[in-house]
């Protein structure tokens, strides 16, 4: 007897499924994320899906030869980076990305890099014809004329296509624009986008390809689809930027063969994505030296030490609860820097707005930049502009304790490279250092002591 369909209610968020719709998760607790969906029946031998290894006997893992076929490296310093080194054959790389914001130029760019080392490479266009695709390839100046462009959206017919071209790397743009025949649902739903890229992925690992996906995303900028994507697949990247701003910065969420550390800088320009080279310089080029509330400091983002200007605004307000906004910082941050500046060194904040912005689009979870914000924010209050030729470096506790934070000695050397004169550190810096640094470290234990270096202690005395 035939196994008939059947209709399961599928979290979009979190991937539970259940019988029945409800209003709320009951996995995740997430609301109104619930869809519903269509079980396919059996295969004739009773299977739904079948395995992409020829066997699946018990394999003891000191008998499995693995196959050291390296990573496929891209023209690209910064993007090899963030890969982990490079792509990995057999791979399925998920790129998710606000319209607009050049997942498909970033996409194309890679194709023709691909095609330029004499590799298949299939284009599987969903979203734009051929001619669309071609325009794109003609301003981008890309010369990969052997790239194969499929425009297809039916799963099993892209498949089909994937097996007769056996192709090294395929390219969907995008996931959510594939669809399966006999699952009752429109393309781009939760079944939908987890099928489709079920199926791809097994085909890429049995035929050692590497697959890029692009995705869509959501108001709150994760991938859309269900969440079990992301679990599908191996690295997870999202490219982010302001899309009037010609900066993106392209991030790891997830990396099974590298670090989610990572962090690539690029610039869209006349032939599409360009990479910068040198992030610190760009991202301090445009900053007003000599400014009030403009403090720099070293941030870690992976392997690499990047220095980025942090600013404050300190405002009086006629609110009854003042507030506390914070761009391209956590918010908590904020709070708990606020609360220890007014308790520790007795200042009145609770009739003043604090804004505090990270310029160039970059989000700072380093808790190294503490310092430099509690700075930002006594700049403002006493009208101080700090010298341009420092930059602080420390975590700030709550009892006004400067603490030390992890690869002192990399912040350090970034500074000095781009001439920076004086950095305060945690007090035992110098004593973690092997090589002493060419510029003056300056060692403090306390928000006290920053505020004697920087002789805002005497300010404070006379606007007493």
């Amino acid at each position: 007897m035939a196994t008939k369909e059947r209709k399961v209610w599928v979290c979009r968020e979190c991937g539970w499924t259940g019988p029945q719709e409800l209003g709320q998760c009951p996995s995740c607790e997430a609301w109104a994320s619930l869809e519903e969906s269509v079980v396919a029946p059996a295969n004739k031998d009773g299977k739904r899906y079948r395995s992409f290894l020829e066997t699946t006997n018990p394999t003891e893992i000191g008998n499995i030869v693995s196959e050291q076929t390296g990573r496929l490296t891209l023209p690209y310093p910064e993007l090899n980076r963030v890969f982990g080194g490079g792509v990995v054959l057999g791979s399925t790389i998920l790129l998710g990305g606000e319209p607009g914001i050049g997942k498909s130029t970033l996409l194309l760019q890679i194709a023709d890099s691909f095609v330029q080392e004499k590799m298949t490479v299939v284009y599987g266009a969903g979203e734009e014809s051929p001619e669309q695709i071609k325009i794109r390839a003609d301003r981008l100046r890309l010369a990969g004329a052997q790239l194969l462009v499929v425009p297809e959206t039916d799963t099993r017919s892209l498949l089909a296509h994937l097996d007769q071209i056996s192709p090294q790397i395929v390219i969907i743009d995008s996931i959510q624009t594939l669809h399966i025949e006999g699952i009752a649902s429109s393309p781009g739903s939760v079944a939908q986008v987890r099928e489709s890229a079920s199926e791809l992925t097994r085909w890429a690992r049995a035929n050692n390809a590497a697959l890029f996906l692009a995705g869509h995303v959501t108001k709150d900028g994760t991938i859309a689809g269900p969440r079990v994507l992301e679990h599908i697949v191996d690295v997870v990247l999202y490219l982010e930027g302001e899309t009037m701003s010609g900066f993106r910065l392209l991030r790891g969420e997830k990396n099974r063969f590298g670090s989610t550390q990572e962090l690539a800088l690029l610039k869209m320009g006349e032939l599409g994505l360009e990479e910068v080279a040198d992030p610190s310089q760009v991202m301090l080029s445009e900053r007003n030296q000599g400014g009030v509330g403009s403090v720099v400091v070293p941030i870690l983002e992976g392997s690499r030490s990047i220095m980025v200007e942090i600013q404050a605004l300190v405002s009086p307000t006629s609110l009854a609860v003042p507030r506390r906004m914070a761009t391209g910082v956590d918010l908590n941050r904020v709070l708990l820097i606020s609360a220890v500046l007014g308790r520790r060194l007795n200042i009145s904040l609770s009739d003043q707005d604090i804004l505090v912005n990270i310029p160039g689009g970059l989000r700072v979870a380093d808790p190294g930049a503490d310092l430099g914000i509690s700075i930002a924010v006594l700049s403002n209050i006493y009208e101080y502009a700090v010298t341009e030729d420092v930059f602080f470096i420390g975590e700030v506790g709550l009892s006004g304790e400067i603490r030390r934070v992890g690869r002192l000695g990399d912040r350090i050397r970034e500074g000095e490279r781009l001439g920076f004169k004086s950095a305060v550190v945690p007090r035992g810096t110098l004593s973690e250092m092997v090589m002493k640094p060419a510029i003056n470290l300056v060692e403090v234990s306390t928000l006290w002591n920053v505020m004697e270096y920087l002789g805002l202690q005497k300010t404070r005395a006379k606007k007493q």
